[in-house]
């Protein structure tokens, strides 16, 4: 599972998710990549999900670049219970994603197969994805 080793604070404010990626928008390290098209978040066992059906499908042949990390603490109070007393511990963390963003990147394999695998993986996400190439994102 994917979490911060640590963090400076333990509780965030939710936030907004506005416009596109401006940072993280284009394949950096592989040949193909997994690119978002809705802004959503993204929990570690979603993204851990992605990881293992993309690692499964290309039988460990490829090498994986994951581009997103869950560093915001998500906190739910318990159902039936009362307002007031302070906000509660982190629950989860999740990776804020806008439309636009590489979610994973991979190389060394053919691209049937990285296009099959980035389906896959996508099918693990609550966000529509498609599959790109490195020449389309520059």
């Amino acid at each position: 599972m994917l979490i911060p080793k640590r963090v400076k604070y333990r509780k965030q404010q939710r936030g907004t998710i506005r416009g596109v990626a401006q940072s993280g928008n284009t394949i950096a390290f592989g040949e193909y990549g997994l690119v978002c098209l809705e802004p959503k978040w993204l929990t570690n066992r979603q993204i851990e999900a992605a990881r293992v059906a993309l690692n499964r499908y290309i039988k460990r042949g490829g090498k994986l670049w994951i581009r997103i990390f869950p560093d915001k603490p998500f906190s739910k109070k318990p159902l039936e219970t009362r307002m007031g007393k302070g906000k509660p511990g982190p629950e989860y963390w999740v990776a804020v994603v806008k439309p636009g963003m590489v979610l994973f990147e991979l190389s060394g394999v053919e691209p049937k197969v990285a296009e099959e695998a980035m389906r896959l993986a996508g099918s693990k996400l609550p966000v529509k994805t498609k599959f790109a190439l490195r020449e389309e994102t520059e």
